[in-house]
């Protein structure tokens, strides 16, 4: 069992900037991988990021690549993800997610099995 607690987020103009955190606790002695889902309402769920055990390895989806960065401190068992030139499509519910696997794929929140945080919203205004 993992549980997810997540910060941050918020109101910001386009252009602007954010940073989510998760921290993760519970069993976390085995591999896992966590990342980013987000989800407007009404819409289908929309793989963000994600990050490796380790942290050595990352993937993102092809609209944020360049603007977001996940990173993982493994110390601590926190996932940030630094959100940088954002637009307002990028508004919605950003859930945190991890799962017990040490593969990236599928990523973290696209299997029954994941956990997920309690959701973090992002809106960008014009």
């Amino acid at each position: 069992q993992i549980q997810l607690v997540q910060s941050g987020g918020g109101l910001v103009q386009a252009g602007g900037s954010l940073r989510l955190s998760c921290a993760a606790s519970g069993c976390t002695v085995s591999p896992y991988t966590m990342g980013w889902i987000r989800q407007v309402l009404g819409k289908e769920r929309e793989f963000v990021a994600a990050v490796s055990w380790t942290g050595a390895t990352e993937d993102y989806e092809d609209s944020v690549k360049g603007r977001v960065t996940i990173t993982r401190d493994t110390s601590e068992e926190t996932v940030y993800q630094q959100m940088n030139s954002l637009k307002p499509e990028d508004t919605a519910v950003y859930y945190c997610t991890a799962a017990l696997r040490p593969t990236m794929t599928p990523y973290p929140g696209y299997s029954a099995d994941d956990w997920w945080g309690q959701g973090s919203q992002v809106t960008v205004s014009e």
